[in-house]
């Protein structure tokens, strides 16, 4: 079934042939083939309709890559830190390109952010804003493939909480002035200090996390 997608036989809301039809191309059983559509529908790549049949989804970057939060919610904090190698090279490129996008308008609301999160003593919040700041980024940046698997990322690195450790208030207000830095840089139009200060940051990040070496901490539930 991937193939049959792969190879553009089927396109983003194409609906596949009937299942009778499908088990006999594939010479598979009724059973495989569902369980077949359900691993496949978990990874955003095809979506069974009630009553009219399984298409191809849309295949955008948020259906496939966002898919990969179901694994990469499960790595340990060493992965987390190795993946960092990664995220501080598409962080520095997107804060590089949102640089050369900037506008006053999102200027005033990154800053608006940063003001919330440099003032706020509540850890979920300052979360909830970190993210929020560097998506905003992401988003300037416009390469949605790229926003996506920064979230993904950056969802799994909010697991591992820094600033509710002993040493989490020296280090959020260290944060918040990395922050400010790519701000500005983001300001001042200047795409290679932008991408320098995001790098930074991000390293910075990295080197605490195998520093302080922070524990999981279980997520709130959603129905998302």
């Amino acid at each position: 079934m991937r193939h049959i997608i792969a190879s553009g036989e089927l396109t983003p809301g194409q609906q596949f042939p009937s299942e009778a039809q499908l088990c006999d191309r594939l010479q598979v059983s009724r059973g495989s083939l569902r369980e077949a559509v359900r691993m496949l529908g978990a990874l955003g790549v095809i979506e069974s309709r009630h009553g009219s049949g399984t298409y191809v989804s849309a295949l955008g970057p948020e259906n496939i890559i966002g898919a990969l939060a179901l694994t990469v919610d499960l790595m340990p904090l060493e992965g987390l830190i190795d993946m960092f190698e990664s995220r501080r090279v598409l962080e520095s490129h997107v804060t590089s390109q949102a640089a050369a996008q900037m506008t006053d308008a999102v200027a005033l609301e990154l800053g608006a952010i940063l003001d919330e999160l440099e003032q706020t003593t509540d850890l979920e919040t300052a979360s909830d804003l970190d993210a929020q700041f560097h998506n905003g980024i992401s988003l300037l940046a416009q390469n949605e493939t790229i926003a996506v698997l920064l979230r993904v990322f950056r969802s799994r690195s909010r697991s591992y909480q820094l600033f509710d450790l002993p040493a989490g208030p020296e280090i959020k207000a260290q944060s918040d002035v990395s922050h400010r830095e790519i701000l500005n840089a983001l300001i001042a139009r200047d795409p290679a200090t932008a991408a320098t200060a995001a790098s930074a940051h991000v390293l910075q990040t990295e080197r605490w996390a195998r520093e302080h070496r922070p524990t999981a901490r279980p997520r709130p539930l959603t129905t998302s």
